[in-house]
């Protein structure tokens, strides 16, 4: 029986509309290997010259872009992984041009090879523009992954060409082709992006090691702490090994900032300068901050972006030179309420002078971490260490300018994008022990975390068994009112379900308050409680 020629009219156009889009998609998948294979290059190249990646520069492009409310969404998101998120995010938008470059290769392998090259000329512009870029690593970076892409887009389009003009009888000859096609571009995608994590990688070990520039003797502090006595530190007993310690180490304290690459900056070119509303202009290089007396603090920092319970805090012993002995050499003029801190990037911060007047008099330029020159992510050659204040109005890394101006005239760079203008630090307190949803031994058993109130000392902290009794637990000996303080407390647990709660209360008598909060505009309030069974 003969076929309707409409039906066959119908089948013959199915099958054209599927090899179409077949087709379609294998100069798709070409383009997206072709960029895959650029970036992957690009960001091992960037990596083994010690500069700034595409995806890097691109990333902080879109930080300096994000609209307020930005930052909140992808802690939200993602937590701490929030800058990783950000590269897959960038990385992602690269694969998806390249695939588009690829249809346009379709129909002129030259307009793709030109779109290619845009990108490059873009990610020029971009890598450039940033302070620690050299103009050479800057060329061999966009040289490096230009050609990378340029000779795979040409090399698979033309496999792709080629394939077009073969007649093949067996229809399910040319359907296997385009499969081996699609298989071979995945490859090319996945090359591309095993390199670009071997180059973030690397990137990302360069900020663990050496300072760079000469090595410089450091002399001892005028002003030294003494050693942490065994009373200040609970972590050591048994059963309290995961309690967070009185200080923590340099590769456990917490990180944040806005780059997505760790600054490395050569301390035999560095400076800071003070500037602005004073008597004087002040220019010290690293070796003059380091003739200047020092002195030893333990100061507990936080993030204006740490959750109730969050681990975004940390306490260490810095060493450094008095911001205010700084200031006095400069000459602060009458009028100047605001002290703005840079970053050789650009990035600022800002509290009031008046800070430095009272609770915050023994804020420093810290050169030193826990007795170590500054780990590079934790803001080498220097940085502001300023006790009170959240890091977001205060503690900028890599700093290399001091201004003096006023509080109305300037809002540093968190200030436009909805956070608060001031950011005292909150009292806050925390149970690390037991971990929530975790299982207990029942019958005795030590609860145990870490409180803090910078400035302000911690007089008290109560705990609360399921509904029970508020009971006050024992403090470690303070090692300051500018540090954090552990707390213990025996209990005896009953085989269930349990739920621990922990209040502080300041040295001026004041109590957390209960009530959750977000961390925006000024930082997150609330008790911290933790869920756990015994048994």
């Amino acid at each position: 029986m003969a076929t309707d020629p409409r039906i066959r009219w119908r089948r013959n156009l199915h099958v054209m509309r599927r090899v179409l889009a077949s087709e379609r998609l294998a100069w798709f998948v070409a383009g997206m290997a072709a960029a895959a294979v650029a970036i992957g290059v690009g960001e091992l190249v960037g990596a083994l010259l010690g500069g700034t990646s595409i995806i890097a520069a691109i990333g902080a492009v879109v930080i300096s872009l994000q609209p307020p409310g930005g930052k909140d969404l992808m802690v939200a998101l993602f937590g701490t992984n929030d800058k990783v998120a950000l590269e897959v995010l960038v990385a992602s938008g690269g694969l998806l041009v390249g695939g588009v470059l690829g249809l346009v290769a379709r129909r002129d392998v030259r307009g793709g090879i030109a779109g290619f090259v845009a990108f490059g000329i873009v990610a020029f512009w971009l890598l450039i523009g940033d302070p620690l870029n050299t103009t050479s690593a800057a060329i061999f970076v966009v040289l490096a992954a230009v050609g990378a892409g340029v000779v795979t887009l040409n090399w698979l389009t033309g496999s792709l060409a080629r394939a077009a003009t073969q007649p093949t009888a067996i229809a399910g000859r040319a359907s296997l082709s385009r499969r081996a096609f699609l298989v071979v571009g995945g490859t090319f995608v996945a090359v591309g992006g095993v390199l670009a994590v071997i180059g973030r990688y690397l990137s990302g070990q360069l900020g663990t090691g050496a300072p760079v520039g000469p090595a410089v003797p450091v002399p001892s502090p005028g002003e030294t702490v003494a050693p942490v006595p065994a009373a200040a530190d609970f972590s050591a007993e048994p059963g309290l090994e995961r309690l967070s310690p009185i200080v923590v180490p340099n590769a456990d304290f917490y990180r944040i900032d806005t780059r997505l690459s760790t600054p490395r900056i050569d301390s035999a070119t560095w400076s800071v300068r003070v500037h602005g509303m004073v008597e004087r202009e002040v220019v010290l290089n690293y070796q003059q901050l380091l003739a200047m007396p020092l002195v030893e603090r333990y100061v507990t920092i936080a993030c204006v972006s740490n959750d109730v319970g969050g681990s975004l805090v940390g306490n260490a012993k810095w060493t450094g030179v008095s911001l205010n002995s700084v200031l006095e050499s400069a000459g602060v003029k009458s009028g100047a309420t605001q002290l703005v801190g840079r970053s050789f990037d650009g990035w600022t911060a800002g509290f009031p002078t008046e800070h430095l007047a009272g609770a915050g008099s023994e804020a420093m330029i810290a050169l030193l971490m826990n007795g170590e020159p500054l780990p590079a992510q934790h803001g080498f050659p220097a940085r502001l260490i300023v006790p009170g204040l959240f890091g977001y109005v205060s503690a900028t890394k890599w700093l290399t300018e001091i201004e003096l101006t006023t509080l109305e005239a300037f809002d540093a760079y968190w200030v436009p994008l909805g956070w608060a203008k001031e950011g005292p630090i909150l009292t806050q307190s925390r149970i690390d022990v037991p971990v929530g949803n975790g299982f207990v031994t029942p019958g005795s058993f030590t609860v145990a975390g870490v409180a803090w109130a910078p400035t302000r000392g911690i007089s008290r902290v109560e705990v609360r068994l399921d509904d029970g009794s508020w009971q006050q637990a024992v403090l470690s000996q303070p090692l300051s009112n500018y540090a954090w303080v552990q707390w213990k407390l025996p209990l005896d647990l009953a085989a269930g379900a349990h739920t621990l709660t922990v209040r502080a209360t300041d040295g001026t008598g004041e109590t957390q308050p209960e009530t959750r909060t977000a961390v925006a505009p000024d930082g997150a309030r609330g008790w911290h409680s933790v869920s756990f069974r015994a048994g």
